[in-house]
């Protein structure tokens, strides 16, 4: 016992470095990516117990473990019904192969990996930007008739967050249903407006909230998803939070996003997989009923899938899919993105292509709302522009549209940065549209864009500093851990 007290230093690091070992032969038996798996070994070897604390908050895999049950859920027999009515449609398959070509090879992918059904009667609406989203939002609220499901990754309760949460009180007074998920790292409501929302009778749960006692490495796993339904008619999804920040009219810096109003059949994916998450976060005890999934007469006809992914589902249909659309392009692939931290595969697609003689077009913001994901973000370009890709910085204020338009009839919009996070750790959702009118309008935001960007110049960028350059390495290492 005197040894201890007078060597508990060493005892300390002897005991955090039989840890760390177990921990490094944990991450190695279970073959993740390379880069990331190095990243947390340096980390646990290099760091006395900072490295484990990172490692056990940050670095536990969990889409293997199966922490994140959907049977409930999918096993009643509304969404086993729901779901029979959209099976995969060969006549509408071949329809959108004539149109168009390779890029119809995502539509089975996605019905493969997730069962992730193409939706054909469907009407569009592109949002650019906060102020325009939430004129629309509240209006179709003010509307609403039975329910209203919002899963956000970030509510807060400042000037835009509280008039929502006030209408949403109106609304449960008028006897509708309202329910809310709320990410519990990303949100941001007062202790006074829970009561309140609490008091009007809506119900309200954070996921995965971060409690000391149960946090270890299930604080990582964040819900990323920006959904809205009403009465099972109308959806919302895309890259608008509910925050002051996406509302220029309240907002010091100008910030660019791209949002989605969709309403018909896919409407129903969003809420099947609303459904999944309140699961999860209520303990399962909502019984769905055909309420929820109304009969819709939609006249427009724009093809669509819903793609989900995140530690729930056993493969990472997003990345897979945004991968497929970009190594069958044929002539020019164009993505705007607030954070560029993507996987191996990602950038070798990208490579390939452009070195193919396609153009390849990519948009990220100069300043960065994170200074770590900036020097990151950077440390990718130079091998893109060696490539033959064009990279632009947008300079107007920050970019955070989350977008791609593949050879003018194929486009994704969504919740996915590419990124580390978004492809394997965040629970996230994309709209897969294969429609050459909403892809014709998503190139002129595109455009428009561009008009505020600097076009960055490959000999230009190589003579960054050195001091530039070792920061941005060393960001590019954290890069998984983002």
């Amino acid at each position: 016992m005197e040894f201890v007290k007078d060597h508990i230093w060493q005892v300390l690091i002897v005991l955090n470095y039989a840890v760390a070992l177990s921990a490094v032969v944990t991450i190695l038996l279970k073959k993740v990516n390379p880069t990331k798996a190095l990243s947390y070994i340096i980390g646990l070897l290099a760091l006395p117990f900072l490295g484990l604390i990172v490692y056990y908050l940050f670095g536990q895999e969990y889409r293997k473990n199966k922490i994140f049950s959907r049977k409930h859920v999918l096993n009643q027999s509304i969404i086993k019904r729901i779901q029979e009515g959209l099976e995969l449609d060969t006549k509408a398959i071949n329809e959108v192969d004539d149109l168009l070509d390779q890029k119809s090879k995502v539509i089975p992918l996605l019905y493969n990996n997730e069962n992730s059904k193409l939706t054909i009667h469907n009407a569009v609406k592109l949002i650019k930007n906060g102020d325009e989203k939430f004129k629309l939002l509240f209006n179709d609220i003010k509307e609403a008739s039975n329910h209203i499901h919002l899963e956000y990754f970030v509510i807060e309760d400042g000037k835009i967050g509280t008039e929502l949460l006030n209408l949403l009180c109106e609304k449960a007074s008028e006897g509708l249903e309202i329910r809310i998920v709320i990410d519990d790292v990303g949100s941001s409501i007062s202790s006074k407006m829970k009561r309140k929302l609490k008091d009007c009778g809506i119900e309200m749960h954070p996921f995965m909230p971060v409690r000391f006692s149960n946090s270890t490495g299930k604080m990582n796993y964040r819900d990323h998803r920006k959904i809205t339904v009403i009465d099972g008619k109308i959806g919302y999804v895309g890259g608008i939070n509910v925050s002051d920040n996406y509302v220029n009219a309240n907002n010091d810096r100008y910030w660019r996003d791209t949002h989605l109003r969709i309403m018909g059949e896919a409407v129903i994916s969003l809420q099947i997989l609303f459904f999944t998450t309140w699961d999860f976060v209520s303990g399962g005890k909502l019984e769905i009923s055909n309420t929820y999934f109304p009969e819709h007469n939609c006249k427009e006809n724009v093809p669509l899938q819903i793609a989900a992914s995140g530690p729930d589902t056993d493969w990472s249909n997003i990345m897979e899919a945004i991968f497929v659309a970009i190594t069958n392009a044929e002539d020019h692939v164009y993505i705007t993105t607030p954070y560029f931290i993507p996987n191996s595969e990602i950038v070798t697609a990208l490579q390939v292509i452009a070195r193919s003689n396609k153009e390849v077009k990519i948009i990220v913001p100069k300043k960065s709302d994170s200074w770590i994901a900036e020097y990151a973000t950077n440390s990718y370009l130079e091998m893109l522009l060696e490539a033959g890709v064009e990279v632009y910085q947008y300079t107007k204020g920050f970019i955070h549209a989350k977008t791609m338009v593949v050879d003018g009839v194929f486009s994704t919009v969504g919740t996915t940065n590419m990124d580390y996070r978004s492809f394997n750790i965040n629970f996230e959702v994309n709209a897969l549209i294969y429609d050459k009118k909403i892809s014709s309008e998503l190139t002129e935001f595109f455009n428009e864009d561009l008009k505020d960007c600097e076009k960055l110049d490959l000999k230009l960028w190589q003579e960054r500093s050195k001091r530039t350059k070792f920061v941005e390495a060393v960001a590019r290492l954290m890069a998984p851990l983002l």
